[in-house]
C-alpha cells in the first residue's frame, strides 16, 4: 500500500498545485470579463474542443489503450508496448488532424450567419480559433496513459499546469499589457491555450522518447490496434453523450441569458476543485491496477484496491462538498467579486455553487467505478448508464430551466449523476460481487455522522461572522478561521469514531508535506 499511497501523493500535490493555478486562471478571467456576453462565448467555445478531446483522448482511448497497452508491455516488454504507442499515435495525429480542419472550416462559415455584435458570433469566431487545442490534447493523453502505465504519475498530473501557466501569462501578461480591447484580450487568451496545449503534449513525449521511445509514423492496423478501437466504439459513444450532456448544458445556460453560462462555469469549476485534486487523483493511480489485476484474473485484489480508492474519495469528497456549501457566499466574494465581477455575480454564484457541492461525492465516486468496468474491458455498460443520464439530464434540464434558470440545470445534472452512480455500482456487483459497495456502508455511516459535527462547528462560526462589519477582510478571516476549524472538527471526530481510512489519509498529507520541503 505505501507504493500506491505515493502514487496518490504525488497525483494529488501535482493535481492541487494545477487546480490553485486554474483557480488563479478563472480569477483573472472573471476580474477581466467578469460574466459578459464575451466570456460566455469563450466558455461556450472552449466547450466543443474539449468535448472532442474527451471524444478521444482522455475518455474513450485512455480507456481503451491502458489494458491494452498493459497487456502488451506484460507479454512484449517495453519494445512491444513503445510499438505500440506509435501505431496509436500516428493513427490518432490522423485522425485529430482532419476533425481540426473540419472543424475550423464549418465554424467559420457558420459564424458568418450572425452579426459581429451577436454572442453567438463570438462564440462560433473563438471555436475556430480554440479548435486545433484538440489534436494537442488528444496526443498528450496517449502519451501521459503511456507513462502511466510505466508508473511514471509525476510528468502526466503536470500536464494541466502547462496549459493554466500559459493561460496565465498570456491573459495577465501579454493580454492586459498590449491588447486595448476586451475582444483583443480574448484573443491573447486563446493564443494561452494553443500554446498550453503545445506543452501539455511535448514535455510527456520528450520524457517517453528519453525512457527509450523513438517516435515514427506507423499507421499499421496490427490486431492490438483493433481491438483499441473495438473498445474505444462503445465508450466514444458513451463519452460522447456525457460530454454532449455537458456542451447541451452550456448552451442552455449561454441561451438563458448573458451571464449564466459565466456563472455556471466559475461555480462547477470551485466544485472541481476537491474532485480533481483528490478523487481523480485516485483514480488515476488505482485504474492501472485495477486495470493489472483483471489482466491477472485476480478479482479479490481488484475488489480491495477498488474499495481502498472509494473510501479515500467518500473521506474527502463528502466534507469538503458540505464545507463548500456551508461558506459558498464567502468563498466567492473572496475569489472572485473584483474588477468586472460584481456583487449581482456573487449572488447569482452562490445558490448554484451550493447545489453542485452537494453532487461532488457522487460525480467522484463515478469516476472510479466507471474505470472499474473500462478495467475489465466493459465499455458497453458505462456507455447504457451515460445514455440513460443524458436523457434525464436533458429531459429536466429543459423542464427545469423555465422557472429555476440556471438553478434547473444544476439540480438536473445532480440527479443524473446520482442515478448513474448507483446503476453504475449495483450492475458492476452483479458482474463481480467482490466489488459490492456493501463492506463500506458502515464507515459511510460514521463519514456522515463526522461531518454531521463538523457543519455544526462550521455554522454556527458562520453565524457569528454574520455579527460583524460586511466585507473583503471579514469574509478572508473568516474562511481562513472556519476552514481549518472545520477541518480540525472532522479529524477528531474521525479519530473518535475510528473510521476506516483515516490513517491513509495521514500518510498522504505526510507525503504531501515531504514533497512541499
Amino acid at each position: 500500500m505505501s507504493g500506491k499511497l505515493k502514487n496518490i501523493g504525488i497525483v494529488t500535490g501535482l493535481t492541487a498545485v494545477s487546480r490553485v493555478l486554474g483557480l488563479v486562471r478563472d480569477q483573472l478571467s472573471a476580474a477581466v470579463f467578469g460574466t459578459s456576453a464575451l466570456n460566455s462565448a469563450f466558455i461556450t467555445a472552449f466547450s466543443l474542443p474539449n468535448l472532442f478531446r474527451r471524444f478521444l483522448g482522455e475518455g474513450s482511448l485512455t480507456a481503451a489503450f491502458v489494458p491494452t497497452l498493459q497487456e502488451e508491455l506484460h507479454e512484449n516488454q517495453q519494445a512491444g508496448a513503445f510499438r505500440l504507442l506509435s501505431q496509436v499515435t500516428s493513427w490518432l495525429a490522423v485522425v485529430t488532424g482532419g476533425l481540426v480542419l473540419f472543424g475550423m472550416i464549418l465554424f467559420s462559415q457558420s459564424r458568418l450567419l450572425g452579426g459581429h455584435d451577436d454572442k453567438w458570433y463570438l462564440a462560433a469566431d473563438l471555436t475556430v480559433l480554440l479548435f486545433p487545442y484538440l489534436a494537442f490534447v488528444c496526443l498528450a493523453a496517449a502519451f501521459s496513459a503511456t507513462l502511466n502505465v510505466l508508473h511514471r504519475f509525476t510528468e502526466p498530473a503536470l500536464s494541466p499546469i502547462w496549459l493554466n501557466l500559459a493561460m496565465i501569462v498570456s491573459l495577465g501578461g501579454a493580454g492586459l499589457h498590449w491588447a486595448e480591447t476586451d475582444l483583443g484580450r480574448m484573443y491573447w487568451l486563446c493564443g494561452g491555450v494553443l500554446a498550453g496545449g503545445f506543452l501539455q503534449m511535448a514535455v510527456p513525449a520528450a520524457v517517453l522518447v528519453r525512457l527509450g521511445w523513438r517516435p515514427r509514423a506507423d499507421l499499421t492496423l496490427s490486431p492490438r490496434v483493433r481491438e483499441i478501437a473495438l473498445l474505444m466504439a462503445p465508450g466514444l459513444f458513451g463519452t460522447a453523450i456525457y460530454q454532449i450532456n455537458i456542451y447541451v448544458s452550456r448552451l442552455l445556460a449561454f441561451s438563458i441569458n448573458d451571464s449564466a453560462a459565466a456563472v455556471l462555469f466559475y461555480a462547477n469549476r470551485l466544485t472541481e476543485l476537491p474532485i480533481g485534486v483528490f478523487a481523480i487523483a485516485v483514480a488515476t493511480v488505482v485504474y492501472p491496477l485495477l486495470a493489472r489485476h483483471a489482466a491477472e484474473k485476480n478479482i479479490p485484489a481488484m475488489a480491495e484496491d477498488y474499495r481502498k480508492g472509494l473510501r479515500l474519495i467518500l473521506l474527502i469528497n463528502v466534507p469538503a462538498g458540505a464545507g463548500l456549501a456551508l461558506l459558498a457566499e464567502p468563498m466567492i466574494r473572496v475569489l472572485f467579486e473584483r474588477g468586472a465581477f460584481t456583487a449581482a455575480d456573487t449572488a447569482m454564484m452562490t445558490p448554484l455553487l451550493a447545489l453542485f457541492a452537494f453532487g461532488m461525492p457522487f460525480f467522484s465516486i463515478t469516476s472510479l467505478s466507471t474505470r472499474a468496468f473500462y478495467a475489465v474491458k466493459d465499455t458497453a455498460t458505462p456507455v447504457k448508464l451515460a445514455a440513460v443520464s443524458f436523457v434525464i439530464n436533458l429531459g429536466l434540464s429543459l423542464m427545469l430551466m423555465r422557472t429555476l434558470g440556471a438553478a434547473g440545470l444544476v439540480i438536473a445534472s445532480i440527479v443524473a449523476i446520482v442515478v448513474q452512480t448507483v446503476l453504475l455500482q449495483r450492475l458492476l456487483t452483479r458482474r463481480m460481487p467482490e466489488m459490492a459497495f456493501g463492506p463500506l456502508w458502515g464507515g459511510v455511516g460514521k463519514i456522515l455522522i463526522a461531518v454531521l459535527g463538523m457543519a455544526v462547528v462550521v455554522a454556527g462560526g458562520w453565524r457569528f461572522v454574520l455579527t460583524q462589519p460586511i466585507g473583503f477582510w471579514r469574509d478572508a478571516l473568516a474562511l481562513g478561521g472556519l476552514i481549518p476549524l472545520g477541518i480540525a472538527a472532522y479529524g477528531s471526530a474521525l479519530w473518535l469514531l475510528k473510521i476506516e481510512g483515516r490513517e491513509e489519509l495521514v500518510a498522504i498529507w505526510r507525503r504531501l508535506k515531504g514533497k512541499r520541503s
